[in-house]
């Protein structure tokens, strides 16, 4: 009898071990993710942020991302770079660039967004977001990013047709 009383405990305790870990905040999935491999969505659920390591480990780029407009073809390429005086985490984001050598110009007209990148965390605490192999942070933000979008040339007819909010929220860890 005290067996299958045991046994009945232990499937009690792993029940409720299991309804926690799928009750478990986004911050904690967040925690146990590197920044490399975070994807993010803004709030209408209209733009998908994923990030990807770098190719070149010797490259300027603190992280390298793509925002994607779902429901459309839209895909822009980003990175985030350090800077300094003062300290920040600066992003940029392109769309449709040419390949290989390119202009100023050519660059200029390519790039949609280009400003501070921040990483909130689940206090709600901002920084500068953290390099890769940090842990992702519980929401990026990137000021201005839906205005940026509807004056670029990913915005128009069969492509872009919805502004993001500046707040993108932890999604989930690629793998």
């Amino acid at each position: 009898m005290s067996g299958k009383v045991g046994i009945t405990a232990g499937k009690g305790v792993a029940a409720i071990a299991a309804a926690a870990f799928f009750a478990a905040p986004v911050s904690a999935f967040a925690a146990a993710c590197k920044q490399e491999r975070a994807v993010y969505v803004d709030r209408d659920g209209a733009y998908e942020l994923r990030f990807a390591p770098l190719n070149s480990p010797s490259a300027a780029a603190s992280n390298q991302f793509k925002i994607s407009a779902l429901k459309t073809s839209v895909v822009m390429e980003g990175y985030v770079m350090p800077s300094e005086d003062p300290v920040r985490a600066i992003g940029i984001l392109m769309f449709n660039c040419p390949e290989g050598d390119a202009t100023g110009a050519d660059l200029n007209a390519c790039t949609v967004w280009q400003g501070a990148v921040y990483g909130m965390d689940a206090e709600g605490e901002m920084d500068n977001l953290q390099p890769e192999g940090a842990a992702a942070a519980e929401k990026v933000v990137l000021p201005g990013l839906g205005p940026a979008i509807r004056e670029s040339s990913a915005w128009g007819e069969g492509k872009a047709m919805v502004a993001p909010w500046d707040v993108l929220i932890f999604k989930e860890c690629a793998t």
